[in-house]
This record gives structure tokens, sequence and C-alpha cells, in this order.
């Protein structure tokens, strides 16, 4: 996506208009998708170093294993959240990838 859609509309120079969100909502959208990637990566980490210095404690065991089954489950939702919306994409033909606004 080109990052200076604002600048391209004719006789609109230095003026903001409903076009220059796009670029806006495009790097929020991927800056919380990255941030949730990460945060289930660091999250699975922390669970799983906790499973092996639970040192046989039954509780801290316990929450290391809840820790890494909620990070499993949040990789899989996210990933099934996609498939989806690539699903809606291929069969009705709008990419729903792309964020536009038309003018």
């Amino acid at each position: 996506m080109n990052s200076d859609a604002c600048a391209n509309i004719p006789g609109a120079e230095g003026v903001a208009s409903i076009q220059c969100i796009v670029p806006l909502v495009t790097g929020v959208i991927r800056a919380v998708v990255s941030l949730g990637a990460v945060a289930l990566f660091v999250m699975l980490l922390v669970g799983g170093f906790n499973f092996l210095f639970s040192a046989g404690d039954q509780k801290k065991l316990e929450a290391a294993k809840g820790s890494v089954t909620q990070a499993i489950a949040g990789i899989i939702l996210m990933s099934v959240a996609y498939l989806i919306i690539l699903t809606i994409e291929k069969f009705t033909g709008v990419t729903v990838t792309d964020f536009t606004i038309t003018q």
C-alpha cells in the first residue's frame, strides 16, 4: 500500500481527507497482528520454561500447562481466523484483506 496516499489527491495538497485513513488503518492492523503473534510466542516460551522449572510442584505444573495450552489455542485461533478470511475472499471474489476507500 502506498504510504503517500494522501499526497496523491489532485487539488488537496496538504489537506487531510478520508483517503489518509487507509495507511493508518493498514498500519494499525499490521501492528496488532504482529504484537499478537509476538505475545503468543512469548507466552509459549514462558509457559515452557515454567513447565521445565516447576520442580514437581503440582500447582506450578498445572499453571504452566494452562499457559502453554492457552498459547497454542491462541495460535490456532489466529490461524483459523486468517483461513476463514481467505476462504471468504476465495468464494466471494471480494478482496477483504486489502483495505481501500474508493473516491
